[in-house]
């Protein structure tokens, strides 16, 4: 067979054009070409040495890159995106200018007020397997709020309730005595603001936040604002989690 025929979708992750996801959606939506024509099936052949494929009209360089994998202590004030239209400062204009010229994407989100572990690479395999439900990849984080939770309040998060976007899964909850930090909480879902969210529809506000762990890899002694690059033992470990039989929907 040959090595240089490879599906669509898996071609253009490791070109590394962008998330699986965000390629997927694209594909899907008829924004991509090969050799002129719109293809929609993810699973297109497409020969790496002789093919051309345009994504959004931009025609793309099919080599397969580098995988780059960091780690960035995020700091707050900063947004969690690639690129804003208000000319905000992103996780990319942080990063060390020698990787300036890679096509990173951040694995999933931290809010602008958030802090804490935030993984960016350029290989959509890993960023699916971190932020897809059904491999349950655990992520804690440190928070600080108003108040103390009364115990039906902590069990309520811990059996799951009802929030504006669907109920939400249950979450392990812990008090850490680590200031200004008063709880820990553990979950498998990432929404949007979840966290946040969750105190506050029961009347906290939330201080502080802070990422220390997705998966197997945690954020340890690294300084706000500064990066490292992941060990390949820690990659291995996060791309060989399998889906859960028991998937999230």
């Amino acid at each position: 067979m040959n090595r240089n025929i490879v599906p669509l979708l898996k071609t253009l992750t490791e070109a590394g054009v962008g998330s699986r996801r965000w390629i997927a959606d694209a594909i899907k939506h008829g924004r991509v070409e090969v050799n002129g024509e719109l293809v929609e099936n993810f699973r297109h052949p497409v020969n790496r040495e002789t093919d051309y494929v345009s994504v959004y009209g931009t025609v793309v360089d099919l080599k397969p890159k580098r995988a780059v994998y960091i780690m960035l202590n995020k700091p707050a004030g900063i947004i969690t995106t690639t690129s804003d239209e208000i000319g905000r400062r992103t996780v990319l204009d942080i990063l060390p200018d020698k990787y300036s010229c890679l096509r990173l994407y951040p694995v999933g989100r931290l809010d602008k007020d958030s802090t804490g572990l935030l993984v960016l690479t350029n290989d959509g395999d890993l960023t699916y397997r971190l932020t897809h439900p059904r491999f349950e990849h655990e992520k804690e984080y440190l928070i600080q709020i108003n108040g103390r939770l009364k115990p039906d309040e902590k069990r309520k998060l811990q059996v799951g309730f009802e929030l504006e976007d669907g109920r939400i899964y249950p979450v392990l909850v812990r008090e850490v005595p680590q200031p200004p930090f008063n709880y820990s909480i553990t979950m498998h879902e990432g929404r949007k603001r979840q966290v946040r969210r969750m105190l506050e529809s029961l009347g906290y506000r939330v201080l502080a936040l802070k990422r220390i762990r997705m998966g197997g890899l945690t954020l340890g002694t690294l300084n706000e604002g500064a990066t490292r690059e992941l060990t390949p033992a820690e990659v291995r470990v996060l791309l060989a989690t399998r889906p859960s039989k028991n998937k999230q929907k």
